[in-house]
Protein backbone atom coordinates (compact mmCIF):
# COMPACT_ATOMS: atom_id res chain seq x y z
CA UNK A 1 0.00 0.00 0.00
CA UNK A 2 3.11 2.39 0.76
CA UNK A 3 4.53 1.44 -2.07
CA UNK A 4 1.36 2.64 -4.47
CA UNK A 5 0.38 5.43 -2.32
CA UNK A 6 4.41 6.51 -3.59
CA UNK A 7 3.66 5.96 -6.87
CA UNK A 8 0.31 8.07 -7.60
CA UNK A 9 1.93 10.92 -5.94
CA UNK A 10 5.07 10.55 -8.01
CA UNK A 11 2.82 10.54 -10.88
CA UNK A 12 1.69 14.58 -9.92
CA UNK A 13 5.15 15.76 -8.54
CA UNK A 14 6.52 14.70 -12.08
CA UNK A 15 3.59 16.32 -13.71
CA UNK A 16 3.38 19.20 -12.30
CA UNK A 17 7.38 20.24 -12.34
CA UNK A 18 7.33 18.90 -16.14
CA UNK A 19 4.00 20.73 -17.06
CA UNK A 20 4.32 24.04 -14.83
CA UNK A 21 8.05 23.65 -14.29
CA UNK A 22 7.77 24.01 -10.27
CA UNK A 23 5.69 23.17 -7.60
CA UNK A 24 5.58 19.50 -7.78
CA UNK A 25 8.71 18.99 -5.51
CA UNK A 26 6.77 20.41 -2.64
CA UNK A 27 4.85 17.36 -2.53
CA UNK A 28 7.60 14.86 -1.92
CA UNK A 29 8.49 15.33 1.77
CA UNK A 30 4.77 15.47 3.08
CA UNK A 31 4.22 12.22 0.97
CA UNK A 32 7.16 11.00 2.87
CA UNK A 33 5.97 12.30 5.98
CA UNK A 34 2.54 10.36 5.77
CA UNK A 35 4.31 7.17 4.59
CA UNK A 36 6.27 7.20 7.97
CA UNK A 37 9.19 9.01 7.43
CA UNK A 38 10.93 11.36 10.06
CA UNK A 39 11.07 15.01 8.65
CA UNK A 40 14.94 14.89 8.79
CA UNK A 41 14.41 11.42 6.77
CA UNK A 42 11.66 12.74 4.54
CA UNK A 43 13.19 16.30 3.24
CA UNK A 44 16.55 14.25 2.47
CA UNK A 45 14.60 11.89 0.56
CA UNK A 46 12.77 14.62 -1.12
CA UNK A 47 16.22 15.89 -2.52
CA UNK A 48 16.77 12.75 -4.61
CA UNK A 49 13.11 12.88 -5.80
CA UNK A 50 13.38 16.54 -6.66
CA UNK A 51 16.84 16.22 -8.38
CA UNK A 52 16.05 13.14 -10.55
CA UNK A 53 12.82 14.17 -11.43
CA UNK A 54 14.25 17.66 -12.18
CA UNK A 55 16.80 16.14 -14.33
CA UNK A 56 14.49 14.38 -16.63
CA UNK A 57 12.44 17.01 -17.21
CA UNK A 58 15.03 19.65 -18.46
CA UNK A 59 16.36 16.29 -20.65
CA UNK A 60 12.99 16.48 -22.67
CA UNK A 61 12.42 20.61 -22.51
CA UNK A 62 16.09 20.50 -23.61
CA UNK A 63 15.16 18.70 -26.65
CA UNK A 64 11.97 20.72 -27.24
CA UNK A 65 14.12 23.92 -27.47
CA UNK A 66 12.89 25.18 -24.10
CA UNK A 67 16.12 25.64 -21.85
CA UNK A 68 18.61 27.83 -22.04
CA UNK A 69 21.29 25.53 -20.30
CA UNK A 70 23.73 28.39 -20.02
CA UNK A 71 21.76 30.67 -17.93
CA UNK A 72 19.88 27.75 -15.83
CA UNK A 73 23.85 26.68 -15.19
CA UNK A 74 24.39 29.94 -14.10
CA UNK A 75 21.54 30.44 -11.60
CA UNK A 76 22.18 27.01 -9.86
CA UNK A 77 25.90 27.71 -9.41
CA UNK A 78 25.30 30.78 -7.53
CA UNK A 79 21.96 29.07 -5.56
CA UNK A 80 24.36 25.93 -4.32
CA UNK A 81 26.02 28.28 -1.12
CA UNK A 82 22.55 28.80 0.08
CA UNK A 83 21.82 24.75 -0.93
CA UNK A 84 24.62 23.83 1.51
CA UNK A 85 23.78 26.21 4.47
CA UNK A 86 20.58 24.75 4.21
CA UNK A 87 20.92 21.55 4.13
CA UNK A 88 23.50 21.80 7.57
CA UNK A 89 20.80 24.44 9.56
CA UNK A 90 18.21 21.44 8.82
CA UNK A 91 19.97 18.85 10.55
CA UNK A 92 20.40 21.54 13.69
CA UNK A 93 16.40 22.51 13.71
CA UNK A 94 13.66 20.32 15.70
CA UNK A 95 11.25 18.53 13.63
CA UNK A 96 8.13 20.05 14.82
CA UNK A 97 9.88 23.28 13.59
CA UNK A 98 10.36 21.82 10.15
CA UNK A 99 7.28 20.63 9.94
CA UNK A 100 5.57 23.91 10.66
CA UNK A 101 7.80 25.80 8.60
CA UNK A 102 7.03 23.18 5.41
CA UNK A 103 3.76 23.79 6.47
CA UNK A 104 4.14 27.54 5.80
CA UNK A 105 5.86 27.21 2.80
CA UNK A 106 3.48 25.48 1.30
CA UNK A 107 0.60 27.92 2.11
CA UNK A 108 2.97 30.81 0.27
CA UNK A 109 3.39 28.46 -2.50
CA UNK A 110 -0.11 28.19 -2.78
CA UNK A 111 -0.20 31.97 -2.96
CA UNK A 112 2.34 32.40 -5.54
CA UNK A 113 0.63 29.88 -7.91
CA UNK A 114 -2.52 31.61 -6.95
CA UNK A 115 -1.05 34.54 -8.31
CA UNK A 116 0.26 33.18 -11.44
CA UNK A 117 -3.00 31.65 -12.90
CA UNK A 118 -4.46 34.96 -11.70
CA UNK A 119 -1.84 36.89 -14.32
CA UNK A 120 -2.13 34.37 -17.00
CA UNK A 121 -5.93 34.80 -17.20
CA UNK A 122 -4.76 38.49 -17.78
CA UNK A 123 -1.63 37.61 -20.10
CA UNK A 124 -1.16 35.56 -23.53
CA UNK A 125 -2.02 32.14 -23.00
CA UNK A 126 0.81 30.00 -22.81
CA UNK A 127 0.40 27.42 -25.70
CA UNK A 128 1.58 30.57 -27.61
CA UNK A 129 5.24 29.63 -27.67
CA UNK A 130 7.69 32.74 -27.12
CA UNK A 131 10.44 33.51 -29.46
CA UNK A 132 13.36 32.49 -28.20
CA UNK A 133 15.46 35.23 -26.35
CA UNK A 134 18.34 36.96 -27.17
CA UNK A 135 21.75 35.17 -25.48
CA UNK A 136 23.84 38.29 -26.26
CA UNK A 137 22.43 40.76 -23.24
CA UNK A 138 24.99 39.74 -20.25
CA UNK A 139 24.23 40.43 -16.92
CA UNK A 140 28.16 40.82 -15.68
CA UNK A 141 30.97 41.34 -18.35
CA UNK A 142 34.64 41.53 -17.90
CA UNK A 143 35.69 41.93 -21.34
CA UNK A 144 36.60 44.29 -23.58
CA UNK A 145 35.21 46.67 -20.73
CA UNK A 146 33.40 46.16 -16.90
CA UNK A 147 29.74 46.28 -17.35
CA UNK A 148 27.11 45.46 -14.89
CA UNK A 149 23.35 45.70 -14.66
CA UNK A 150 23.48 45.41 -10.92
CA UNK A 151 20.18 45.64 -10.45
CA UNK A 152 19.27 42.37 -12.23
CA UNK A 153 22.52 41.06 -10.63
CA UNK A 154 21.38 41.64 -7.43
CA UNK A 155 17.88 39.77 -8.14
CA UNK A 156 19.45 36.78 -9.39
CA UNK A 157 21.78 36.33 -6.68
CA UNK A 158 19.18 37.53 -3.80
CA UNK A 159 16.69 34.72 -5.75
CA UNK A 160 19.09 31.99 -6.26
CA UNK A 161 20.70 32.27 -2.27
CA UNK A 162 17.18 32.16 -1.07
CA UNK A 163 16.41 29.06 -3.32
CA UNK A 164 19.31 27.32 -2.69
CA UNK A 165 18.28 27.75 1.29
CA UNK A 166 14.76 26.30 0.74
CA UNK A 167 16.19 23.49 -1.35
CA UNK A 168 18.78 22.56 1.28
CA UNK A 169 16.85 23.28 4.34
CA UNK A 170 13.44 21.63 3.01
CA UNK A 171 14.11 19.47 0.37
CA UNK A 172 11.88 21.33 -2.01
CA UNK A 173 13.33 22.63 -5.19
CA UNK A 174 11.98 25.72 -5.35
CA UNK A 175 10.73 25.99 -9.06
CA UNK A 176 8.03 28.19 -7.82
CA UNK A 177 10.64 30.96 -7.16
CA UNK A 178 13.02 29.80 -10.28
CA UNK A 179 10.70 30.65 -12.64
CA UNK A 180 9.24 34.13 -12.16
CA UNK A 181 13.05 35.01 -11.01
CA UNK A 182 14.10 34.27 -14.74
CA UNK A 183 11.17 35.63 -16.22
CA UNK A 184 11.75 38.82 -14.33
CA UNK A 185 15.44 39.11 -13.68
CA UNK A 186 17.26 37.20 -16.81
CA UNK A 187 14.19 38.09 -18.96
CA UNK A 188 12.91 34.78 -20.11
CA UNK A 189 9.55 34.53 -21.44
CA UNK A 190 7.74 32.14 -19.29
CA UNK A 191 7.71 28.88 -21.65
CA UNK A 192 11.66 29.25 -21.55
CA UNK A 193 11.99 29.87 -17.39
CA UNK A 194 9.58 26.54 -16.66
CA UNK A 195 12.16 24.49 -18.66
CA UNK A 196 15.32 26.35 -17.78
CA UNK A 197 14.55 26.39 -14.44
CA UNK A 198 14.76 22.42 -14.17
CA UNK A 199 18.04 22.56 -14.64
CA UNK A 200 19.09 25.41 -11.58
CA UNK A 201 16.73 23.03 -9.44
CA UNK A 202 18.61 20.13 -10.71
CA UNK A 203 21.77 21.61 -9.97
CA UNK A 204 20.56 22.93 -5.96
CA UNK A 205 19.00 19.40 -5.24
CA UNK A 206 22.55 17.71 -5.97
CA UNK A 207 24.66 20.09 -4.18
CA UNK A 208 22.15 19.74 -1.31
CA UNK A 209 22.07 16.24 -1.09
CA UNK A 210 25.70 15.92 -1.06
CA UNK A 211 25.80 18.16 1.94
CA UNK A 212 23.59 16.07 4.01
CA UNK A 213 25.85 12.64 2.84
CA UNK A 214 27.36 11.32 5.82
CA UNK A 215 25.06 12.47 8.47
CA UNK A 216 23.41 9.02 9.31
CA UNK A 217 20.28 10.36 7.82
CA UNK A 218 18.94 7.34 5.84
CA UNK A 219 14.92 7.45 4.47
CA UNK A 220 13.62 4.41 3.55
CA UNK A 221 15.23 3.76 -0.02
CA UNK A 222 12.57 1.81 -1.85
CA UNK A 223 9.88 4.33 -0.87
CA UNK A 224 12.03 6.81 -2.20
CA UNK A 225 13.14 4.90 -5.14
CA UNK A 226 8.98 4.13 -6.17
CA UNK A 227 8.35 8.21 -5.68
CA UNK A 228 11.67 8.92 -7.82
CA UNK A 229 10.97 6.56 -10.76
CA UNK A 230 7.26 7.66 -11.35
CA UNK A 231 8.27 11.23 -10.71
CA UNK A 232 10.91 11.33 -13.60
CA UNK A 233 8.44 9.13 -15.77
CA UNK A 234 5.94 12.20 -15.23
CA UNK A 235 8.31 15.57 -15.51
CA UNK A 236 8.89 13.75 -18.99
CA UNK A 237 5.14 13.26 -19.49
CA UNK A 238 4.71 16.71 -18.10
CA UNK A 239 7.06 18.48 -20.07
CA UNK A 240 6.07 16.94 -23.32
CA UNK A 241 2.42 17.82 -23.03
CA UNK A 242 3.10 21.36 -21.56
CA UNK A 243 2.10 23.38 -25.40
CA UNK A 244 -0.80 20.83 -25.30
CA UNK A 245 -3.02 21.30 -22.39
CA UNK A 246 -4.62 23.64 -20.05
CA UNK A 247 -2.03 24.32 -17.28
CA UNK A 248 -4.64 26.71 -16.29
CA UNK A 249 -6.57 24.39 -14.47
CA UNK A 250 -3.59 21.65 -13.59
CA UNK A 251 -2.61 24.58 -11.59
CA UNK A 252 -5.58 25.57 -10.35
CA UNK A 253 -6.14 21.57 -9.60
CA UNK A 254 -2.56 21.57 -7.84
CA UNK A 255 -3.19 24.60 -5.99
CA UNK A 256 -5.80 22.93 -4.41
CA UNK A 257 -3.66 20.01 -3.69
CA UNK A 258 -0.82 21.80 -1.91
CA UNK A 259 -3.41 23.78 0.24
CA UNK A 260 -5.14 20.59 1.66
CA UNK A 261 -1.71 19.17 2.71
CA UNK A 262 -0.43 22.30 3.80
CA UNK A 263 -3.11 21.93 6.39
CA UNK A 264 -2.48 18.44 6.85
CA UNK A 265 1.03 18.91 7.96
CA UNK A 266 0.36 21.89 10.11
CA UNK A 267 -1.95 19.90 12.11
CA UNK A 268 0.90 17.56 12.64
CA UNK A 269 3.18 20.40 13.75
CA UNK A 270 1.44 22.36 15.67
CA UNK A 271 1.00 19.83 18.45
CA UNK A 272 4.33 19.37 19.07
CA UNK A 273 5.08 23.24 19.28
CA UNK A 274 2.95 23.88 21.96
Amino acid sequence: MAILTAVVAGALIGLSLGALGGGGSILAAPVLLALGQTATQATTGSLVVVGVTSLAGAVTAHRAGNVLLARGAAFGAVAIVGAVLGAHASAAVPEPVLLAAFAGLMLVVAGLMTARQVRSHRGTRRGAHADRPRLDDPILTFSPTFMCQCPRALKVLVTATAVGLLTGFLGVGGGFLVVPALSLALALPMAYAAGTSLVAITITSTAALAARAGTGIAPDWWLVAALTVTAAAGATVGARVADRVDTDRLSAAFTGLVLTVAAYTAVQALPALT
